[in-house]
């Protein structure tokens, strides 16, 4: 077991929350270290290409929304960071199917309000341009942790590399920004957790951790020829809610999120599942949907990284909670900053910036002995 020394801040978690936390600490002049598990950065943010592999123009298998007039952080984030957002389309009829003895029926489309808007690129450029203003050294992937200890005044982090082998480092303070559940069924304390807390945690959904996203992706977006949106609901499945995916480029889709049960999934199988997608796409869109050109599933249920077996069963949204997430011993060393910890949006993009910029705000505020103006509502620091 190698150790290193000391750092004043240790992120835990490179999604949207740990690179937003890290990149208001950098701007700060706070030295940290952020330890991703992942060999990627983005947690439960990934767009991908045709192969399923990390794409700079891609798919997005976990969030793909954001409403910037609801959510100014957000909207300020990516205006910040220089990128570009496009409406998601909904210009077209609507498909919906209620039962499985009746044929999927046609209505006239509405606009969206508030429209949903999505980044060009895929929402992992939002993680891509946040990854690429922090410097190298202080951040590393394939970092599992797996204990957390107090030692005098500080916190001893141990993880594992890709490797297995075992590491410690050291820090004043540890930034979690990863899901409650998570870290509970995950992370060990010593001294342990007290109950209330651990149970807290235990209880808190995991947005999208239940979940299962389906795409089928096609030469041309051919269902805006016949009118059609793109958008679908149906009560017959196996997909429950069916959207256009078509990228700002121009790369044709069709996805939807799949309304059978984790547990169900598990059992029948993936192939299974997106057979069944396909000859449903073709029952609703006609028979140009039958034949895609790739698809692409992904079971954040069967994640690790993502979910516990806690997650297998659908437990609703996570909702605002202005309690302290941290109790006891703990309060002074650690925080929690993943989007479920939102005092205003827990389980969207829009909560993972709030909870990261509120968090960082205060241990940049502790260490300096100087207040940030921040919006504590939004999250957004105020220059």
């Amino acid at each position: 077991m190698s150790s290193s020394p000391s750092h004043p801040i240790l992120i835990v978690g490179g999604g949207l929350a740990g690179l937003t936390a890290a990149h208001h600490l950098h701007e700060a002049g706070i030295g940290f270290q952020l330890l991703e598990a992942r060999d990627r950065f983005g947690g439960r943010i990934l767009s991908v290409g045709t192969t399923g592999e990390p794409s700079g123009d891609g798919f997005d298998l976990g969030p793909s929304w954001f409403w910037p007039g609801m959510q100014p952080a957000m909207g300020d984030l990516v205006h910040r960071l220089g990128l570009h957002a496009f409406e998601q389309n909904n210009d077209g009829d609507l498909i919906v199917q209620r039962n499985s003895h009746e044929a999927p029926q046609r209505y006239r489309g509405m606009r969206q309000e508030p429209q949903s808007m999505r980044l060009v690129g895929g929402t992992g450029a939002i993680i891509s341009a946040l990854a690429e203003r922090l410097p190298p050294r202080s951040v590393l992937l394939n970092a599992r942790v797996t204990h957390v200890s107090l030692d005098g005044h500080e916190v001893v982090v141990q993880f594992v590399d890709a490797e297995g082998s075992s590491h410690k480092l050291r820090a004043s303070h540890v930034l979690f920004a990863l899901p409650p559940r998570l870290l509970e069924a995950n992370v060990l304390f010593s001294p342990a957790l007290d109950f209330t807390t651990s149970e807290r945690w235990r209880r808190t959904p995991t947005w999208m951790a239940p979940h299962a996203k389906f795409f089928a992706v096609y030469d041309r977006p051919f269902w805006r020829d016949a009118g059609l949106s793109g958008s679908a609901q149906s009560m017959v499945g196996p997909l429950v809610e069916i959207h256009d995916a078509t990228t700002a480029s121009g790369r044709a889709a069709l996805f939807g999120f799949v309304g059978v049960p984790a547990l169900e999934r598990a059992a029948i199988g993936r192939d299974a599942i997106v057979a069944a997608s396909v000859q449903q796409l073709a029952r609703m869109f006609g028979p140009r949907a039958a034949s895609p050109r790739a698809t692409l599933f992904k079971d954040w249920a069967e994640d690790p990284l993502t979910a516990t077996a806690d997650d297998r069963h659908a437990a609703g949204h996570p909702n605002p909670d202005r309690r302290p997430w941290v109790s006891g011993k703990w309060r002074e060393y650690i925080s929690l900053a993943g989007s479920e910890t939102s005092l205003r949006e827990p389980g969207y993009l829009a909560g993972a910036v709030e909870a990261a910029a509120r968090t960082a705000n205060s241990i940049i505020s502790r260490l300096t002995g100087s207040e940030r103006p921040v919006d504590v509502e939004q999250g957004n620091l105020k220059p």
